[in-house]
């Protein structure tokens, strides 16, 4: 049996590093997981394209994906093994949710080659991806607010202490999307740095569960640009054009919303600099099973 689902990337509203509280959008960059069960115990991935690539992330969502559920698919789950493949067009360690987006989909993917995806509630197939990568070690905060957005779509609020989400909502917003060439992995964040920032956090929930959602990515872009050490400058280069714009996750990508025509015409001061400017619609439609490679 063998299972495919896409999921999204997602930009950030509000960086769940100060407080445990996050926010966060899907973005139309998608992560493909193609798993197909086995009979021999094994789980093994690879990544498309990168064979030197750390999998333990998606080895990890199979496990506890098929100790979870393979009972209900009628299978004893100490005999089902999987080879995992994914591809991704979002940049690894880019602040664009690539880790969510692939856990999301990994966990997708071998739901539906159990057979069993439409019995699954996502938000309960979502904290599965999120478990698998604190297990993996590839998150500071659990990113349920990075998750929830890639799997459900749309904007998401969500405590990523108790995994709860505390609302969701959806906005027709294009999202120009500007990635350094340099990397930054989320989990050597500087967690004191940004718990000394609560306070300007608290504030950027307030906004989030007002559905002020551009004034509060701004505050909290700069924010945490100052307490993670990255420039203001691109964000200080699109304003006041954008609806908001923000550094997304721990950087090094900045993201802007607004109307397309207004995204267009601030995108030239972004490719200028060195990296990669993309202009993308937001998501609300979320992780989903597909057959159609």
């Amino acid at each position: 049996m063998d299972g495919r689902a896409v999921a999204p990337a997602a930009g950030t509203v509000l960086n769940a590093l100060a407080t445990g509280v996050g926010s966060a959008f899907a973005i139309d960059l998608e992560t493909t997981a193609t798993v197909e069960l086995t009979d021999d115990g094994e789980v093994t991935g690879e990544v498309t394209g990168q064979p030197d690539a750390d999998t333990t992330l998606v080895e990890r969502c199979v496990e506890f994906t098929i100790d979870e559920y393979a009972e209900l698919a009628g299978l004893e789950p100490a005999t089902v093994g999987a080879q995992i493949q994914t591809e991704s067009e979002v940049p690894m360690a880019s602040g664009l949710k690539s880790s969510s987006a692939a856990a999301n989909a990994t966990v997708l993917a071998t739901l539906d080659a159990l057979e069993v995806v439409d019995s699954v509630d996502r938000i309960d197939a979502c904290r599965l991806g999120v478990r698998a990568a604190r297990d993996a070690g590839v998150t500071v905060t659990g990113a349920f607010d990075d998750a929830s957005a890639s799997m459900l779509g749309g904007i998401t609020v969500t405590d990523n202490a108790t995994d709860e989400l505390l609302a969701r909502d959806e906005r027709d917003w294009y999202a120009l999307v500007y990635t350094p060439p340099e990397q930054s992995f989320s989990a050597d964040a500087d967690v004191s740095a940004c718990e000394r920032i609560a306070p300007m956090a608290d504030l950027v929930e307030e906004l989030a569960l007002e559905g002020r959602y551009g004034e509060a990515m701004t505050v909290n872009g700069f924010a945490f640009a100052g307490a993670l050490g990255f420039s203001t400058a691109p964000m200080l280069e699109v304003m006041p054009d954008v609806e908001g714009v923000s550094l997304s996750g721990t950087g090094p990508s900045y993201v802007a919303v607004g109307e397309e025509e207004t995204l267009e015409a601030v995108r030239n001061r972004w490719a200028d600099r060195d990296g990669t400017t993309r202009l993308l619609r937001t998501r609300t439609d979320g992780t989903r099973t597909t057959n159609t490679p």
